[in-house]
């Protein structure tokens, strides 16, 4: 299988432009499954305690998707937990979390935070978080070269969990052999004229954060 795209349930605003013609099939996750059906995009499966739906709007997701994977509302973990353990577990190469960001803060860093758990250190490297002005990707302690994306100005290099001996080379503002006990952003660096990034570091899960403004920083966002 290829990669999977997640339609969490996050608000319109920070959806990606176009992103109903992200390469991959489609998951919904809850109220994520609904929006899937509105944009005339029906998901391979959906995912989830469906609370946030009326009965009218649960009967119709039901009624249109092949297969529903259902949980009580009461579980051991979220509903965006369930569907990206579901996806790899029916053999996705990737998998692409939209809709999950935007909304309330106790949800994204459930999902940011997600890639750490033990239970997924063996995927890690293949999870992305993508919205409206930030693409979000997860590594495991080693070296990593990151290729510039002129659709990005800036990139964050950020420590999910402690982490030791970080260097950042290649950026705008490099980083030698740094360690933390505690996660940390290091935000706002950019890439320099296409020159490629090296990141390294011997332990700990980083969050790689390309991101841009929404309007400029000439006038309110």
């Amino acid at each position: 299988m290829g990669p999977l795209n997640l339609m969490v349930g996050g608000p319109n605003v920070a959806l990606p432009a176009q992103w109903s013609a992200l390469d991959g099939a489609w998951v919904g996750v809850d109220r994520g499954s609904l929006r899937l059906l509105n944009a005339g995009v029906t998901p391979v499966f959906v995912v989830g305690d469906f609370d946030s739906l009326t009965p009218a709007e649960r009967a119709r997701v039901f009624g249109a998707v092949a297969t529903v994977h259902t949980a009580p509302a009461e579980k051991d973990e979220t509903d965006t937990e369930m569907a990206v353990r579901l996806a790899f577990e029916a053999g996705a190469s990737r998998v692409r979390l939209v809709g999950a960001t935007g909304g309330r803060l106790d949800h994204l860093l459930s999902n940011l935070f997600l890639p750490t758990q033990p239970r997924f250190a063996t995927v890690t490297e293949r999870i992305e978080l993508l919205d409206a002005q930030n693409r979000v990707r997860f590594y495991q302690p080693g070296t990593h070269h990151l290729t510039p994306d002129t659709a990005y100005r800036y990139l964050g290099v950020v420590p999910l969990t402690a982490v030791s001996h970080l260097s950042i080379r290649g950026a705008k503002y490099p980083l030698a052999d740094w360690s933390s006990t505690t996660p940390f952003s290091w935000a706002s660096n950019e890439f320099v004229a296409g020159t490629a990034v090296t990141l390294t570091w011997t332990r700990g899960v980083v969050a790689v954060i390309e991101s841009r403004d929404r309007i400029g920083q000439t006038r309110d966002n």
